[in-house]
């Protein structure tokens, strides 16, 4: 993350010029990507503009390659019931269970899972399994991660080479774990317009804690007033209820955020340690905060 805070682009005229290299010549990751797989430029998902303004979102043929699950869904009489029928379709689909007949050592087998990595993102979102879904976001969504357990700027960097490595590691990415990701994203897309969780609203008001804002970068704002716009991870978790985020901060951050980026929320689906704790997993980038305790 820049030491000097650069304007987040609210529009394709100075985009190449906030979101450029820097005058030395150094590579900023965030240029990275132009496109993804959802077929909205990167830095147009990354901006605040984007939260404000939100439209849907779709991993490119992940509908299409599993047309059967979204069949089997549109039969579901609830909300619980089409989980269940997610559950047992990416069990079925990937291994997720030893086979009955399966030998001892087979049935310890490691298969990389959604399931696993949300627990491990439960547990650490700066461990591997953090690293491999902040990684599903970069392929999917073009949005380059601005901290693992350090700040990712220039690259390259004794930081994000780290993360690289873990991003990678055959613990976590295998058993086509970006598929699964795919998958419990357009799944999560698919409750939200389906049964209504949260209304008929195109965004939620989530909170954070944090210890101190000055820990994020701040972005100019246009006009008068008292709102800041944060650059946030490419990854990050929410609170539903403000007394939920206090524990991780003496300044609390408000922030609305589009249901489109929405990878996991709590009830999405039964056994999930997160959903006990009304953690949502959320994409980021930049965000208007209101800073309502500091």
């Amino acid at each position: 993350m820049p030491d000097t805070p650069r304007p987040s682009p609210s529009r394709a005229e100075g985009a190449d010029e906030a979101w450029g290299d820097d005058p030395g010549g150094h590579p900023q990751p965030r240029t990275w990507y132009a496109t993804n797989l959802v077929g909205t430029p990167a830095w147009v998902l990354a901006s605040a503009d984007f939260n404000a303004h939100p439209h849907p979102l779709h991993i490119v043929g992940t509908r299409e390659a599993h047309a059967g699950l979204f069949h089997l869904l549109h039969t579901s009489r609830d909300q619980a019931e089409a989980a269940e029928v997610f559950m047992h379709y990416m069990s079925l689909a990937f291994g997720l269970q030893p086979e009955p007949s399966a030998t001892v050592s087979e049935a310890r087998r490691w298969r990389a899972s959604y399931i696993k990595l949300l627990q491990g993102w439960g547990g650490d979102s700066n461990g591997p399994a953090g690293a491999v879904l902040k990684g599903w976001v970069e392929s999917r969504f073009g949005i380059v991660p601005c901290y693992h357990k350090g700040l990712l700027g220039r690259f390259p960097s004794p930081a994000w080479v780290a993360y690289m490595e873990e991003k990678a590691t055959s613990r976590f990415h295998n058993n086509c774990i970006h598929q699964q990701l795919d998958l419990l994203f357009e799944f999560g897309q698919w409750v939200i317009r389906r049964f209504r969780p949260f209304g008929d609203v195109p965004s939620i008001a989530l909170w954070r804690g944090v210890q101190r804002v000055g820990e994020h970068e701040a972005l100019p704002v246009e006009g008068e007033g008292e709102g800041r716009v944060l650059r946030f991870n490419n990854l990050l978790s929410f609170a539903v209820e403000a007394s939920q985020a206090e524990c991780f901060g003496d300044t609390l951050l408000k922030v609305r955020v589009p249901l489109c980026k929405l990878l996991f929320f709590p009830g999405l689906l039964p056994r999930i340690p997160l959903s006990g704790e009304g953690e949502v997993l959320a994409i980021g980038g930049d965000m208007a905060v209101e800073v309502c305790r500091d």
